[in-house]
């Protein structure tokens, strides 16, 4: 009776111990006091510069100077899970998991050491029972009778399952030590973290991020529109499809649609596949097709308000697809438009007539015979595909590798290979242009689509069946409010 009871009182005892620890120590190592530690439960950023992710590093929203050119500065902003992205939260995160592992033993060890306890309480009368009736069969033999007999060995097949139970008792305490070994080297590592991170409350920086992201996103909404400065490295979203294709999301501002759209191939397309969000594009999941009533050519593509812009195949027709009712609003043709490879990007595929979206609304950008293969410039009217002003930017379409629209200024790239650099810009509003040396990675090396959105200040590229993403700079002067 007295050796169960003991181990049942060391097992107790060592895990009232952790308990503690863990409830006082732990906590006031690593300087989370007061705070919960949760484990992340979303999907790798799915693109972090632009959403909330958990590879990328800092993101740049902007550039900015005052209206008298007073002051320059760079804003820049740590995107919103930035502190869970440092090596020591990864560190703190995997410990706690550990952590809740040693947890979890503890418990399960407390419920059976509980149901344990309380069979051993039960059989207490039993054992005190059989215990006297040995003392008095020991100092009287004579005492014990065949009916004894038989009645000692029904209590003693009553006690057998004890023996199951002092040898669980002798396992837990076998647990017991590998918990305190595990418990030791958390400490030693924590104090480690502890070390390293300082007295500072990583709760409270976090939150210190958060409303530094908060603030800057405020100064966003009173920036007009920029110029581009830099593109950032290429964040790759997903590789699926052929060599060409593009993909897009809506472009309109603003817009709380979500939906990604992905169009594999240049030649005679017909299939749009329709995906309810980006982490599901990336995982190639919860989509729709739309298969389209007239065939595309090319990859400039362009989704607005809810409606797919393309190039009929063989054509300058410009068509509008709404996607809400499968159906085609609108058939347009770009007048003196070359199409069917007669005026394309350096990569050729049908890329004649490009459209895009920017700031200012919808764009087509083309070339004809009369501009003798030099890029031109239109603004649509996106509800009739009308153009509005046209621009004659002077520069040959066949040497350039792709173009994008921003804030009214085309930017165009050099080269669709390896080394390619945006090269030169045209601005709407002055009708000048300039040469710009704005570097960027083509990792993959045969981008066959690049547009930039509006709404996340981002260039989406197509590159040799990868699904790419860049951020860009952009030089903003500040509207005074007053």
């Amino acid at each position: 009776m007295s050796v169960p009871m003991l181990k049942i009182g060391a097992v107790l005892s060592t895990m009232a111990m952790v308990t503690n620890w863990m409830s006082q120590t732990l906590p006031s190592l690593v300087g989370l006091n007061g705070t919960i530690i949760s484990s992340e439960g979303t999907h790798e950023r799915i693109v972090s510069g632009l959403y909330p992710g958990s590879e990328e590093g800092w993101q740049v929203y902007s550039t900015a100077s005052d209206p008298d050119g007073r002051c320059v500065c760079t804003v820049v902003a740590p995107a919103r899970n930035l502190c869970k992205r440092d090596p020591r939260s990864r560190q703190l995160r995997l410990l706690t998991e550990q952590v809740q592992n040693v947890s979890q033993s503890m418990e399960v060890v407390d419920l059976r050491t509980s149901r344990d306890l309380q069979y051993v309480r039960d059989s207490e009368p039993l054992l005190r029972g059989v215990d006297g009736r040995l003392h008095t069969y020991v100092a009287n033999p004579r005492a014990l009778t065949a009916k004894g007999l038989q009645e000692l060995k029904g209590q003693m097949s009553q006690l057998r399952p004890l023996l199951s139970v002092v040898e669980q008792y002798r396992l837990d305490l076998q647990t017991m030590a590998t918990l305190r070994l595990e418990l030791l080297n958390l400490s030693i590592i924590l104090t480690a973290i502890q070390e390293e991170i300082g007295a500072y409350d990583y709760e409270e920086l976090q939150q210190r991020v958060l409303l530094l992201e908060t603030r800057l996103h405020s100064c966003m909404n009173k920036l007009g529109c920029g110029r581009l400065t830099a593109v950032s490295s290429p964040i790759t979203v997903r590789a699926s499809g052929s060599r060409f294709g593009s993909w897009m999301t809506d472009a309109m501002i603003p817009s709380s649609d979500s939906r990604v759209w992905s169009m594999d191939g240049y030649y005679k397309g017909r299939r749009v596949l329709e995906y309810r969000t980006m982490g599901d594009f990336t995982k190639g999941q919860n989509f729709v097709q739309h298969l389209l009533p007239h065939p595309w050519a090319g990859t400039g593509h362009v989704v607005y308000n809810g409606s797919l812009y393309y190039n009929k195949h063989q054509s300058n027709i410009l068509v509008q697809y709404h996607f809400r009712s499968r159906s085609v609003l609108l058939q347009r043709s770009l007048s003196g438009a070359g199409y069917n490879n007669t005026f394309p990007y350096s990569w050729g595929g049908s890329s004649d007539i490009d459209l895009m979206a920017d700031e200012m609304g919808l764009w087509a950008v083309y070339t004809s015979i009369p501009n003798a293969g030099n890029i031109m410039v239109s603004r649509l009217d996106s509800r009739s595909l009308e153009v509005l002003q046209s621009w004659d930017t002077g520069f040959p379409k066949r040497s350039a590798g792709e173009a994008f629209m921003i804030c009214g200024t085309l930017y165009v790239t050099n080269s669709h290979l390896a080394g390619a650099k945006v090269h030169f810009a045209y601005h709407t509003n002055t009708s000048t242009y300039e040469y710009t040396d704005i570097p960027f990675h083509n990792q993959y090396s045969h981008i066959s689509m690049m547009d930039y959105n509006p709404r996340e200040r981002a260039l989406y590229t197509w590159n040799n069946g990868h699904q790419v993403l860049y951020n860009v700079t952009l030089f903003h002067v500040i509207r005074s409010d007053g």
